[in-house]
This record gives C-alpha cells, structure tokens and sequence, in this order.
C-alpha cells in the first residue's frame, strides 16, 4: 500500500498537534516533579484521609440504611472498629514479636556460640578444599583477601558512623510520624462525614468532559491498583500461615517472627522467601544438618508451588498483565524508584495499559500513525529525472 503524502497545510497542522502534545507532556512530568511530588508529600496524611473516605463511603452508607442512624455515628463507629482491629492486629504481632525478640537477646551467647562453631566447621571444610588450588592461584587470592580485609577493617567505623547516624535520624522523625498518624485520623472522621457534601461540590464544579475522563482514570487505577495490592497481599498473607505453620510442625525457634519477616520479604517482587531459606539450608547442608536442611526446603517448595499455582489466579485474573509486562515493569520501577517502584511499576502499567484500551491516547496514536506514513511517503519520493 502506497502511503499517503500530506499537503503542506495538513503537515502543519499535523506537527503542531504533535508539537503540542509533546510539550504539554514535558510540562505535565516538570509540575509532576517540581510542584506535586513536594505537594503530595506535604498533604500525605490528607490525601490518604481523602483515599480511605472513599473506600468506606460504600460500607457507611449501607450501615446508615440499614440501622437508619445519622452519617456522623455511622461513621464513627466504622472507624473505631476499623482502627481498633488494625490496632489489635499490629498491637499483637508487636506483643509476640517483643517477646520473641527478647526470648532472642535472653540465649543471645548460646546462639553466638552456635554460629562460631558453624564457622569453625566452615574454615575447617574451607581448608580441606583449599589444598586442592594450586598454589600461584593461592598467593593471589590470598593478596586480594588482605586487601579486602585491610579495605574493610578502614572502612568499618565509616560505615558504623553512617548506620548511627541514619538510626539518629530516624528516631528524631518519629514524633512527626505520630503527629502525621493524630492528623489523618483525624482528617478520616472529618472527610468521611463531609464526603458526600464534598464530592457533589467537585461534581459540580467540574467539566463533565473531564468528570468524564478523570472516572475513566479512576477506575481504571482503582481495578489496577486494587487488584495487584490485594493479589499480592492474599499471597503474602498465605505464604506467612504457610511459614508459620512449616515452623511450628519442625520446632523452629522464633518461627512467628521468622514468618512474618520471610512473608513481608515475599511481599516484595523479585525478592521473596527463598532469598533467605535456600542460603539457610545450604547452610545447613555444610554444617550436616541434613534433615533440617530438608525441612526448610519442604516449606521453601510448598511456598514456591503455592506461588506458580496461585499467582496467575491472583494476580493475572484481577489485572490481565502479562508475565513478560510484569517483569519489563518490575524491572524499570526498580531502576528509577526503588522497592517502591517495583510495587508500583506493574499497577502504573496495568493503568496506561487499560487507558489505552479505553482509547484515551486514541488521537496520538492516529497523529503518530499519519506522521509516519507521510514520513515515508516523502522519503520514497525521488526527484524527476531531467530529459537529455
């Protein structure tokens, strides 16, 4: 198929559409960067009151039909029950954390001890294998080792300086988190109750093109983002019950805390459980520990199997994206932002992905098709051949 060759008027207006997409997209990231992420970040607890006021607005709304009571009690009383279970459940694990934690620092030196003796039979079987290298490769190893050593023995107070200070610093941002925590409990109970008033007013005030567009957006980040968070969080949930109990049946001590922290490891993409437990049974498998080593790869199986049978349940039913997309947006979330992108890249990819299909960018996708086209169409054109 021949392609089409624009006119010069039609060129024009065809460039300046693209010219001036491009430039509200660069003006749209440079206020992104420079005025929402400080704005969001000063208004955080606000904005998460506004979030939480209207994910409840459903469930008050049915509990002030169904008991026939004004919204102001309504709502409180979703609140404290809310609040009162987060704070029983987190109050919990902190109770059985604590006192696992100090079960922990009270056999503090049997355990020290523990671990010298696995490092004993280590450097033992260390040196049983080091005899087979030959011994121009020993001197260099051995060379690279000291300075190592001598590298790390300089570097060490650096290091501990630098973990001090950020512990300092972390422990002077508490009374701010706890000022932050009074101010969005505060601000749920006030937007809740006002959430109705509220949102008919931004109805109201609101070009129904872009109330349009923006319930597009919403939807569609609410489908992506809820999905994927209670997806992942399902299987975290199953992957701790999983650990607690593999724990428990072999007698491992600490095994609440172990679970909890292996489960929240799992949470995170790419990272999970086996991160800890194949290095764990290897460990084991040095030390010959064979039986526990087998135990822990049982409960590292059933966790793994658990997560190629269920994850494609959990996850490719709710969002539709797919394992390639996934590990793409995984992959370039972690690069640009981290831990926290590798959660969000899959929910912001699911969002452009279903805004496409919603046919959002529909008009940049026919400007960059027709700019392409006429592209071509003038690249194939040749010059007229002059008559001898």
């Amino acid at each position: 198929m021949e392609e089409r060759k624009l006119s010069w008027p039609e060129r024009g207006k065809l460039w300046a559409r693209l010219g001036i997409r491009l430039a509200l997209l660069v003006l749209a990231l440079w206020l992104l960067q420079a005025v929402g992420l400080p704005l969001l970040s000063l208004f955080a607890p606000f904005v998460a009151a506004l979030i939480t006021a209207a994910i409840l607005h459903p469930p008050i709304r049915w509990l002030q039909r169904r008991l026939g009571v004004p919204r102001k009690f309504s709502t409180l009383l979703i609140l404290l029950l809310l609040f009162g279970l987060l704070g029983a459940g987190i109050g919990y694990l902190g109770y059985a954390g604590g006192v696992e934690l100090v079960a922990l620092v009270q056999n503090w030196n049997g355990l020290l001890e523990n671990l010298q003796s696995t490092l004993d039979q280590i450097e033992i079987m260390s040196a049983q294998l080091w005899r087979l290298v030959p011994a121009q490769l020993t001197a260099a190893v051995e060379s690279v080792t000291q300075g190592f050593m001598e590298w790390l023995s300089s570097a060490m107070p650096n290091l501990l300086n630098a973990a001090v200070e950020y512990t300092t610093d972390k422990a002077r941002g508490v009374p701010d988190v706890v000022l932050a925590l009074i101010i969005y409990i505060m601000a749920c109970y006030m937007l809740t109750v006002d959430y109705p008033y509220l949102r008919s007013q931004a109805v109201q005030h609101t070009h129904q093109r872009l109330l349009h567009f923006l319930k597009q957006v919403r939807d569609t980040a609410l489908a992506a983002f809820g999905g994927y968070l209670r997806a992942e969080f399902l299987l975290s949930v199953v992957v701790f019950f999983i650990l607690l109990v593999g724990f428990f049946v072999i007698g491992q001590p600490y095994g609440l805390l172990l679970a909890l922290v292996l489960a929240v490891m799992d949470f995170i993409p790419i990272i999970g459980a086996g991160t800890v437990m194949v290095p764990w049974a290897v460990v084991d498998l040095f030390m010959g520990n064979y039986f526990h080593a087998v135990q822990l790869m049982v409960i590292w199986g059933a966790i793994a199997l658990f997560r190629r049978v269920g994850e494609p349940k959990f996850v490719g039913d709710q969002t539709g994206l797919s394992p390639i997309a996934s590990l793409i947006s995984i992959y370039i979330g972690w690069r640009l932002a981290g831990v926290l992108g590798m959660i969000l890249g899959p929910t912001i990819a699911l969002i452009a992905l279903n805004l496409i299909r919603l046919g959002i960018f529909e008009g940049v996708r026919l400007d960059l098709a027709a700019a392409a086209e006429d592209i071509m169409a003038v690249l194939r054109e040749r010059p007229p051949r002059k008559e001898e």
